[in-house]
């Protein structure tokens, strides 16, 4: 699941199906306590029923019997305040689908934020707090964390969706990609895209039309064929031309090359052998995006709690320096 970073020019920032992610470079603001963020609208999908998947990780927690230690520690009648504090610096994600957990336990739960989607917090920060029913708070907790802190992790690391970015596509059903395999089974890359083009226009469809080129030949047959035919393709994928080399650096020539060739005419994103080291050198050679896989499957969680003892929590937080 790669993720795909706009460069126009390049400064390197501080999420289900085929998607990728695309990352607009951007600032966002810090927001002074107390601030009451809007929920941001979650991403709709024609098929994807994310109140059902939050009911399935709420059941998975529960299994056959309910929080047995909840039941065993805490009456069901009292309430308290529990906040939120963010442990190390990051971009916060989640706020909304957070709510959406809460309010799935127990519709009785309030929940305040002090910041928004998308925003920065630092490590000892309180950011949000939820009020109400203890048993339902904690119940909740380790599900809106799990996702929080996932969310958090990706959006600190490329600014996505909430943070600065959008979704490359949510699924197979919004967005023209031709890859290698589809490219190997039309006969070749051009054939690829004529049918696309057929098919579009047949189905009286209008979607962006992406597709993976691997060689320089490769991309001078599709900017031929645009040359020559009226054609939906968007953008050309430069896969694998950045090469790795052995001293941990890489060589962007055929990259920088394949993007002078093109010189504008459409959007261009390269893929493969990026990473944070070296996507800075990427982006200098001009391509419009930078996708990454990394960006998602290898992303470090942000580490946040919800406490009801904060006052201890920060006390434990200094000792350990985590707050």
């Amino acid at each position: 699941m790669p993720g795909v970073l706009p460069i126009s020019p390049l400064v390197w920032p501080h999420l289900c199906t085929n998607s990728r992610q695309v990352v607009k470079m951007s600032a966002t603001g810090i927001r002074k306590p107390g601030f009451e963020s809007p929920a941001i609208k979650l991403p709709s999908h024609p098929t994807y029923d994310l109140k059902g998947v939050v009911k399935l990780a709420l059941a998975e927690d529960a299994g056959d019997r309910g929080d047995v230690t909840c039941m065993a520690t805490i009456p069901l009648d009292m309430e308290v305040e529990a906040h939120f504090l963010a442990k190390e610096d990051g971009i916060i994600a989640g706020i909304a689908l957070a709510e959406m957990i809460f309010h799935e336990v127990d519709p009785s739960l309030k929940v305040e934020w002090s910041l928004k989607d998308g925003d920065h917090v630092h490590k000892g920060l309180q950011f949000g707090k939820v009020s109400g029913r203890a048993h339902s708070i904690v119940i909740a907790e380790r599900v809106v964390l799990n996702f929080m802190q996932r969310m958090s992790g990706i959006a600190t690391l490329t600014k996505v969706l909430i943070g600065g970015g959008k979704n490359h596509r949510m699924g197979l059903f919004d967005m023209v990609m031709i890859k290698d395999n589809h490219i190997s089974a039309a006969g070749g890359i051009i054939n690829a895209i004529r049918s696309v083009d057929e098919y579009l226009g047949q189905k009286n469809l209008q979607m962006e039309v992406e597709v993976e080129t691997r060689t320089l030949e490769e991309v001078n047959e599709v900017l031929q064929y645009a040359s020559q035919m009226k054609t939906s393709l968007t953008r050309i994928m430069l896969d694998n031309m950045v090469v790795p080399l052995p001293n941990g650096d890489v060589d962007v020539s055929m990259l920088k090359e394949a993007v002078q060739l093109i010189n504008g005419r459409f959007e261009t994103e390269a893929s493969g052998n990026v990473t944070i080291e070296t996507v800075h050198k990427i982006g200098q050679t001009g391509v419009t995006y930078i996708s990454s896989g990394a960006l998602t499957h290898s992303v470090k969680a942000l580490d946040i709690s919800l406490k009801i003892d904060m006052e201890l929590a920060l006390q434990v937080g200094r000792r350990t320096k985590r707050a």
